[in-house]
């Protein structure tokens, strides 16, 4: 069977994954909400309000603001929109409209209406199957990919096969691509690295120094495994591996997409989680820091998310906690890490 993708967003990531398919010249069905960027891409061969630098193979897209005529003309649906928009975006569809089809997941929240992960939302609303269901992961900026800097991708299902054909469809000189299977863990992974540069940035909004934001990133590692161990997440333990025949390591906690996504997303300038966080640190508030990033920062909602989910598990989780009552509960950024310096060590 032929494949043909379909991408579901038209924001910065789902722009680079455009890119990143598109380059390697794979016609893709895109939709884009709105009729004016269909015609403006088409026209002119870029994004005009996301990644404008980065030029798209027209002759490869077909654009459209019907999200079900994406979805019927492709086999595989990659969906990169903001997770507080995804009920929004798919209210229209039905079982029947993504039956039989493998949906690759880009997001990197959780469903906030529901507070669950977007393979149990499409589970519960959609009878999509886990075995039909892929998560593809960083550390990659977007603007990086634009700009073809070498970036790396972790792709995970269960289907490890089928997952490494996924993969091999975004491979480039410029893109490296990593399998694992680690469904759960990986996008666990990814909403708390979120939380804990959202607080990065905050810190540094606070005038905290590269001394302290060492210390707390370390610590937010440390906090961000205990919640992944709760919740199954199978590659946890640093300096152990197993190795296949031809002599590849496993990936393990250190791996790219585990602690170099939160590394990435803490330091990077690029990350809109530590700018928004920096915004509230220097004083801003959350709504006001909403309209001047004019983007999705995934870390505010996750901060709820997670702390709501927490309520089940009982992780110690002192620091995303303290991110949580800052941003939802209104609780001063300075008496906020006031509390995370007593928990460090």
């Amino acid at each position: 069977m032929s494949v043909k993708f379909g991408v579901i967003g038209s924001g910065s990531w789902g722009t680079a994954l455009v890119k990143i398919l598109t380059d390697n010249g794979n016609p893709i069905s895109w939709w884009v909400r709105n009729p004016a960027n269909v015609q403006y891409i088409l026209q002119r061969g870029h994004n005009p309000h996301y990644l404008t630098s980065a030029n798209l193979k027209t002759d490869l897209l077909a654009i459209s603001t019907d999200v079900r005529q994406v979805i019927t003309t492709s086999n595989i649906i990659v969906i990169a929109a903001p997770s507080a928009y995804i009920t929004d975006i798919l209210s229209s569809l039905s079982p029947e409209d993504l039956k039989n089809k493998k949906i690759l997941s880009a997001v990197k929240g959780m469903i906030p209406q529901e507070n669950i992960l977007l393979n149990t939302y499409l589970e519960k609303y959609f009878n999509v199957p886990l075995s039909d269901y892929f998560a593809v992961l960083g550390p990659c900026h977007a603007e990086e990919v634009a700009s073809e800097k070498l970036s790396y991708l972790t792709f995970s299902g269960i289907d490890t096969a089928y997952t490494q054909s996924i993969a091999n469809y975004f491979a480039s000189s410029a893109i490296n691509t990593v399998v694992n299977n680690d469904i759960f863990g990986v996008q666990y992974a990814a909403i708390l690295k979120n939380i804990y540069a959202l607080g990065a940035g905050i810190a540094h909004g606070l005038d905290y120094g590269d001394n302290f934001l060492s210390v707390y990133i370390a610590n937010s590692a440390d906090e961000m495994a205990s919640f992944l161990k709760k919740f199954g997440a199978q590659h946890i333990v640093v300096g152990e591996h197993e190795s296949d025949n031809e002599g590849h390591k496993s990936a393990n906690y250190a791996a790219s997409v585990y602690l170099g996504d939160l590394l990435v997303t803490c330091y990077s300038l690029h990350s809109r989680n530590r700018m928004f966080g920096n915004m509230i640190g220097k004083g801003y508030s959350v709504q006001a820091a909403k309209l001047e990033l004019n983007m999705v920062a995934e870390g505010y909602n996750a901060a709820k998310c997670i702390y709501n989910l927490n309520q089940q598990v009982n992780a110690e989780m002192p620091i995303a906690e303290s991110i949580y009552k800052i941003l939802w509960e209104q609780v001063p950024p300075a008496h906020g890490f006031a509390a995370i310096e007593k928990v460090l060590i």
